[in-house]
């Protein structure tokens, strides 16, 4: 490997989770240090932390607070068990169970705030969100030291400017170039590890804020894209991006590559893989990216290639369809009516009611006669969304230009990835043909602007056999 090769890996919840995970993720940083000569470590909080986190600053916002001693205890036992085991260092043991420790007591401290104001702030929350994080961080720092390799835990909050939107915030990449490199670059230089936090980042005033779904492997394409780093490495609990849930189909496979373009589609499609948002940076950067397995990590992975085929078909010899994914929980929603024809306007206020619920549409279908207008929403979103179409729209509902709008029972939307599904010929007709085999109804159809995906809406009780009939034409 050339000198000065800059490599970000990012560690999961699982991957950090345990203590006989903590001794592979520290193998796997050795190993990493021994090839590359600049090295960074991005760590999630402990499996099952920040779900704890939020369920007791919930709690306290209802004036629930009895089970905050119980929160204390678990957190108390998941970290200190695991720098017990794994800290050998007396000094440094205690260090961090101190340091642990006082942010288990801020914990407290803030649901407490919480419960008395009867409300949690979207700040508060990011507030508590973080403190997952900001105790992985002082552990797998002080295991990583303690195994004998030279790390420094940072905060990314030092480093990762974003904007006030708290929650979801928005990266300000020119500000946090300028920390990033001035941070990490001098500990690099002088043959340290930087291990900083997931997910987390801070306004320019220092104020703590939350990346949203899918944060640390969004800071982690951050902090690559702003070095610039050569390769991204994700590690998880999964020997990579799998062809389908291997929990509905046993014979699920890994892919061994995947396009960003497809893995942006399987990923806003329900599978558990990279958010669509933490691979852009990584995309414009022209970084490479590859999904391991903490647990296996001499299996290779899925490694993500740039977009394939410009003609959208597939080369000889290439899988049409990659993958194939589910999401449940939806309804479909329509509006129609024949006083819709022809009247300019319609999707758009349709779409404009839709977003004033804060509700996102993963699936939009109409009708070429401009009757009806269809879409998937969220199932708990259904009937917020119902009502914001009958207020825009109760003119025309009254006037009869409209006939009604309404949401079918619970739906799934099973989606076929592929970069070859638009114009290799024949892909749809095998679609229908497998599911017509099942007997299954498909209730809407949908294709991908983006030339790797075909979508169709089924009823909840087909799903698993749907995924397993689409599954077929992988395997093949």
């Amino acid at each position: 490997m050339p000198e000065q090769k800059t490599l970000v890996m990012k560690f999961g919840g699982t991957s950090v989770g345990s203590v006989d995970a903590l001794i592979n993720a520290t193998q796997i940083i050795r190993d990493a240090k021994r090839d590359w000569a600049r090295v960074v470590v991005v760590t999630s909080a402990m499996s099952g932390v920040t779900n704890l986190l939020l369920d007791s600053a919930t709690l306290a916002s209802q004036g629930k607070t009895d089970s905050l001693p119980k929160a204390e205890s678990t957190l108390r036992e998941k970290h200190f068990s695991a720098a017990d085991a794994l800290i050998k260092d007396e000094k440094l043991r205690d260090e961090t169970k101190a340091e642990i420790n006082a942010l288990i007591i801020s914990l407290v401290d803030l649901c407490k705030a919480i419960a008395v104001l009867g409300e949690a702030s979207p700040r508060a929350m990011d507030a508590v969100a973080s403190l997952g994080e900001r105790m992985s961080l002082r552990l797998l720092g002080a295991v990583v030291n303690d195994a004998g390799v030279k790390a420094k835990a940072i905060e990314s909050s030092e480093f990762v400017i974003t904007n006030a939107h708290y929650q979801n915030a928005h990266p300000d990449f020119k500000a946090t170039t300028e920390k990033t490199r001035g941070l990490l670059n001098p500990l690099m230089d002088d043959n340290i590890i930087p291990i900083t936090t997931g997910f987390i980042g801070a306004t320019p005033e220092g104020v703590i804020t939350t990346l949203g779904r899918g944060g640390s492997d969004y800071s982690a394409a951050i902090i690559a894209s702003v070095l610039p780093a050569d390769d991204v490495w994700i590690w998880t609990d999964v020997d990579g991006v799998m062809t389908t849930d291997p929990r509905i189909v046993k014979e699920a496979r890994t892919l061994p590559e995947i396009s960003y373009g497809e893995i942006a589609e399987l990923a806003y499609y329900g599978a558990k893989v990279l958010h669509p948002k933490t691979i852009r940076p990584v995309v414009e950067a022209g970084i490479g990216l590859r999904i391991c397995n903490t647990f296996n990590p001499s299996h290779p992975g899925t490694r993500l290639k740039a977009n394939g085929h410009s003609n959208g078909k597939a080369n000889k010899g290439d899988q049409v369809i990659k993958a194939v994914t589910a999401i449940r929980k939806q309804k479909l929603v329509t509006i129609e009516g024949r006083g819709m024809l022809g009247v300019p306007g319609v999707a758009a206020r349709a779409f404009g009611a839709v977003a004033s619920t804060g509700t996102s549409v993963p699936l939009i279908t109409q009708a070429s006669s401009e009757q009806s207008i269809c879409f998937a929403v969220p199932s708990e979103s259904a009937n917020q969304v119902l009502d914001a179409l009958q207020k825009n729209f109760a003119i025309e509902l009254f006037e009869r230009d409209i006939d009604r709008v309404w949401a079918t029972e619970e739906v799934a939307i099973i989606t076929a990835v592929g970069s070859g599904t638009r114009n290799t010929p024949g892909v749809a007709g095998q679609i229908f043909s497998k599911l017509g085999d099942k007997e299954i109804n498909v209730l809407a159809i949908a294709h991908g602007s983006s030339d790797v995906s075909i979508s169709m809406v089924v009823e909840t009780k087909d799903t698993e056999v749907a995924v397993k009939a689409l599954h077929e034409l992988i395997v093949q």
